[in-house]
């Protein structure tokens, strides 16, 4: 059995943790390494295809229209799926955004390229596919949410987020790049594409070289503050609550139940927009007051039960979410459109997707981070002009790890070593492939932390899930079974009837722990967890906790 870590045992580091939050906090972004030779200089293979990389934050696969939900309509990403592949089970490793983005740009999970949490500097030295991208000849840029605390290695053109250490804002954002810091003028998911536009249209160093553009968009993460133009939308009639919104987890492992990510009870008054983001100007201010205000007060004036509470929170919650999602759309679409104006469609390979998932009110849940399907699983679709076929659906088990290995195939590089997925290409021309993996290996190491979500790992099949929390002070099992209990609210890990499969599922994640090198102790990892909570306690990153007027 796994070694279970005890409160008494991690709080041995924890005296160091002022001096490491301070030194954490001040210490200066560390500057790129200028090794790239000159760009003319640069060898370029013939027939490498451009590759232009979009990547939202918690943009949950539920609310994207070619995954077949109702929640809305997103015509724009859609054109992908269209003309390209839906993936239709993308599974992360590690369901949280620096880790999640580590492992996009090593191939390689969190144990590997060392981003174990929000809180890890990243280690920009290690192999990265715009690196090698770089000395394959492609001009290379970065645009939008960053979130890695270390200065961008890799590209030829940065441009960064560093509000909220790296979380970035809705409105006036204030960005760094090669040059220096500025604040970009309106709001940031159009702000964002309007800078990846005039790079691809006027700012490249050489315009006869492929480009890799990793376009990053803020949206829809957490607060969920929409356009001025969006604040009109999703209005009419209700949001579709989800069937397992009031169900609860009492059926599931006790840990489960101790989650601190409950819309009826954990969403603050910024959240539910009760309070306005700060940097608006006055008359963004008065169109958001204008949106919200009566109905705030309306609300605050009545006295909900807990389910009413729930509804009218479920509701304002999603309804800003589709917001922000519309924005995301309908600026992919400039993107897209821009590569048809030009003529670069048919020599460009598009990829969107996300850092991970998202809760839309399952288990009355919002936020990520847990191995269950609305968090582990995130959107992925692929437009590869020559290579996959249109309105393709491919239902095999694709990983986020996938991603970074297909970028090089395209590119005709080979992968670096350490990394640990797989080209999807063979999945693009034939749906399926005899030797294609069967499981997935899941990993969660942030714990304590926001949402008291445990520390836990698991093994994902095509029908089931094996999980462990094993910290902090816990030591809990999981089988979950997605056929007989799509909605994951019960576990049947002590079922006698499902005792072989157990067995089985218990070989087969000590198989996978052996094949991605995953032997880091236990202890040792949470140990440096929990340093990582108490150092965000002290540079005040955690969500202000403004109550709503309903909440005491």
């Amino acid at each position: 059995m796994m070694r279970i870590l005890t409160w008494k045992r991690a709080a041995l580091g924890v005296a160091l943790v002022p001096a490491l939050a301070l030194g954490w906090f001040l210490s200066p972004l560390s500057e790129p390494a200028n090794d790239m030779p000159p760009m003319a200089t640069r060898p370029k293979k013939a027939g490498q295809p451009n590759i232009l990389f979009i990547m939202a934050d918690d943009h949950a696969y539920q609310a994207i229209s070619a995954y077949g939900g109702n929640l809305n309509r997103t015509p724009n990403i859609d054109r992908l799926a269209a003309d390209g592949v839906v993936f239709d089970r993308a599974l992360v490793p590690n369901s949280i955004c620096a880790p999640a983005r580590a492992a996009i740009l090593t191939g390689a999970m969190s144990h590997v390229n060392g981003q174990y949490s929000n809180l890890d500097r990243f280690d920009g030295e290690q192999p990265t596919v715009p690196k090698m991208l770089q000395a394959a000849g492609y001009e290379t840029a970065l645009i939008g949410k960053w979130h890695l605390a270390t200065t961008p290695t890799g590209f030829d053109h940065w441009e960064i987020l560093t509000d909220t250490v790296g979380q970035g804002r809705y409105f006036h954002a204030n960005v760094r790049s090669q040059t220096g810091k500025a604040q970009w003028p309106g709001y940031v998911t159009t702000d964002t594409t309007d800078r990846a536009l005039s790079w691809l249209q006027g700012e490249r160093q050489a315009s006869d070289r492929p480009f890799l553009l990793m376009v990053h968009y803020k949206a829809p993460h957490r607060t969920w503050d929409p356009d001025i133009a969006d604040l009109s939308a999703h209005r009419d009639g209700l949001v579709p609550e989800p069937n397992s919104l009031r169900q609860g987890l009492t059926d599931r492992a006790p840990v489960v139940g101790r989650a601190q990510m409950d819309i009826g009870r954990d969403m603050s008054g910024r959240d539910l927009h009760f309070q306005y983001p700060d940097e608006l100007t006055p008359a963004e201010r008065a169109a958001y007051e204008q949106a919200y205000g009566a109905e705030n007060a309306a609300y605050a004036a009545t006295k909900p039960s807990p389910d009413q509470r729930l509804s009218w929170r479920y509701q304002r919650f999603m309804r800003d979410y589709l917001r922000t999602v519309d924005s995301v759309d309908r600026n992919v679409g400039r993107l897209l459109d821009h590569l048809e104006q030009t003529g670069q469609a048919d020599n460009t390979l598009v990829i969107y997707t996300s850092d991970q998932g998202a809760y839309l009110g399952e288990y009355g849940w919002f936020d990520k981070r847990w191995i269950m399907e609305p968090s582990v699983r995130t959107p992925l679709l692929l437009r590869w002009p020559g290579v996959a076929a249109p309105q393709q659906r491919v239902a095999a088990l694709a990983s986020q790890l996938d991603i970074p290995a297909t970028i090089l195939d395209a590119a005709g590089v080979p992968a670096d070593p350490r990394m640990q997925g797989r080209s999807l290409r063979p999945l693009l021309q034939s749906g399926e492939t005899p030797d294609w993996r069967k499981s997935a290996y899941y990993h969660y190491y942030e714990c304590p932390g926001e949402h008291n979500v445990p520390c836990h790992l698991g093994v994902i099949t095509d029908r089931y899930k094996l999980v462990h929390y094993y910290a902090p002070n816990v030591d809990q099992w999981e089988l979950l079974d997605r056929q007989r209990d799509p909605a994951e609210t019960r576990n049947f890990y002590t079922d006698p009837d499902y005792a072989p499969v157990v067995a089985e599922m218990f070989i087969e994640l000590e198989r996978l722990r052996e094949e991605y090198g995953d032997r880091t102790p236990l202890e040792q990892r949470t140990g440096e967890a929990i340093l990582s909570w108490v150092t965000r306690q002290v540079r005040g990153f955690m969500n202000a906790r403004n109550p709503a007027p309903d909440v005491d």
